[in-house]
């Protein structure tokens, strides 16, 4: 059976962790940002992580070698 193919549109937005997490980059922090509170922006800086239901998805089809 050939290798799975990772799709690269996941691989470029989501990372494994060392303890299995999957890690994305929270969205809009882009542009707009006046109007968004100091407190908000500043949350939006961390790193979310998938929730359990959606990282099975992730692990097995879309990024399957991690």
């Amino acid at each position: 059976m050939p290798k799975m193919k990772s799709k690269r549109s996941a691989a470029k937005r989501l990372s494994l962790t060392g303890s299995g997490k999957v890690k994305y980059k929270k969205m809009n922090l882009r542009h707009i940002l006046t109007k968004k509170t100091t407190k908000r922006k500043r949350d939006l800086r961390h790193a979310g992580y998938l929730a359990k239901a959606d990282e099975a998805r992730v692990k097995k089809q879309l990024l399957p070698y991690g």
